[in-house]
């Protein structure tokens, strides 16, 4: 059974603080904005990645501790071949161009997902990325890529499995801490508000695990045009909601 602390029934009360430590955005809506534009579907892409830059600004700037973006999900295998190759192709480019310039601005930079279905040459640069920006300490950005859900839950699974078999952990000591120590947010906090544009209102196979007491921030707005405005209108939901962790709502509203 899950426990929950009593730091966590103060931060449910009326001192509920208005910037979240950990932000996960689903980035949706890309194609959609380059058809109305009768663009081609990877110029959209191209334009999201300028709202990653610009929304990773606004988190730092807003005291973010961590933002997590779900940039390529398990199911994003299944597109067409060609867009799934320029999607690659600008995830290198965007890391060739970006790297620096998070590493100048003190971001911790760091990748979650299925490393061994990328390309190798890409798997280089999220390396390379990764080592360079280790040991900044503003801002740490986590980038979902071939990344999904369930796939991080059963990953988990096999390495608790694989303890067992090798008698390094009984059975008795598998608890929920000892699952999420496996997962690919291991020794991150979990996410304390998901934001998704596009106008779908559901998680997507996106850190099932992680998610379950985040709050949820649905809006319309496709991701290319994902503003500063947007962003602080989510913190402010935020900011209103009474976080209960199951308990209820006059326990947590005692200072």
């Amino acid at each position: 059974m899950q426990t929950v602390d009593d730091s966590k029934i103060e931060s449910a009360s009326g001192s509920q603080p208005a910037v979240p430590v950990h932000i996960a955005v689903i980035m949706d809506g890309n194609g959609r904005w380059a058809k109305a534009r009768t663009m081609p579907r990877h110029a959209g892409h191209r334009s999201g990645v300028k709202a990653v830059r610009r929304i990773v600004e606004v988190a730092a700037k807003r005291g973010v501790s961590y933002l997590t973006l779900f940039a390529f999900s398990s199911e994003n295998w299944r597109r067409p071949k060609e867009e799934v190759s320029r999607l690659m192709n600008l995830f290198l480019d965007a890391l060739q161009r970006e790297v620096d310039d998070l590493h100048r601005n003190n971001v911790r930079l760091s990748f979650i997902g299925a490393r061994d279905e990328l390309q190798q040459g890409l798997v280089q640069k999220i390396t390379l990325a990764e080592e360079k920006t280790k040991d900044n300490s503003g801002l740490n950005l986590i980038i979902a890529v071939a990344y999904g859900g369930r796939w991080d839950i059963v990953a988990a699974s096999k390495k608790i499995a694989s303890r067992v078999a090798a008698d390094e952990l009984a059975l008795a000591d598998i608890d929920d801490e000892c699952l999420a120590g496996e997962l690919a947010l291991a020794g991150k906090p979990d996410p304390d508000l998901l934001i998704r544009t596009g106008g779908e209102q559901r998680i997507s196979n996106f850190l099932l695990w992680n998610l379950a007491y985040a709050e949820l921030w649905f809006c319309d707005c496709l991701w290319p045009d994902f503003s500063e405005r947007h962003f602080d209108e989510a913190l402010s939901y935020f900011s209103s909601r009474q976080r209960r962790y199951g308990h209820t709502g006059e326990q947590v509203g005692v200072a």
